[in-house]
């Protein structure tokens, strides 16, 4: 991770959970979040303040609906904004991030615990989970992150290689 990123994203983003010696994070998954935040805004997806408006909303929503804000759902709604943003942006749209989330979890429900996940075609056959449903099933939260990290990274660093499935 870029050292200097985090720092000027802590500084711009007050909200995020640090020590003194930078952002902290409880599992993987939310320090993959935090860096596709910083890669995003360092390829120009959005602004700092574009981040900020839209986690302040997603952790209103989330309040609205009874989230108990007590700093363990702080990433989930940093994957919730950062989803939000790409759709907004053009990057992706919603339905791609739902179809491979739903596909990283069908993968993950087949494969053999300490096996790699692979996907494969029939993976992409199945529904998907909407936002709701997420927060019925709080175990897929590090198969989302890798989801969107997966799909973010072949869509920044290989933007032709996506095809519809």
């Amino acid at each position: 991770m870029d050292i200097s990123a985090a720092a000027r994203a802590t500084a711009e983003v007050p909200s995020i959970p640090r020590d003194e010696t930078g952002p902290v994070f409880r599992e993987p998954w939310e320090a993959q979040a935090f860096a596709m935040a910083l890669t995003l805004h360092g390829r120009g997806v959005f602004t700092w303040p574009e981040w900020a408006a839209t986690l302040a909303d997603e952790i209103r929503r989330a309040q609205a609906a009874g989230d108990p804000d007590t700093g363990e759902t702080y990433y989930r709604h940093w994957l919730n904004a950062l989803e939000r943003l790409v759709a907004e942006k053009g990057v992706t749209s919603s339905e791609a991030l739902h179809r491979y989330r739903n596909a990283w979890d069908h993968a993950a429900d087949r494969t053999p615990h300490g096996k790699p996940i692979e996907l494969r075609p029939e993976d992409f056959a199945q529904g998907f989970f909407s936002p709701d449903e997420r927060q019925r099933h709080p175990g897929c939260l590090s198969r989302m992150s890798l989801s969107l990290t997966r799909a973010m990274k072949r869509m920044l660093f290989r933007p032709h290689s996506i095809k519809s499935e």
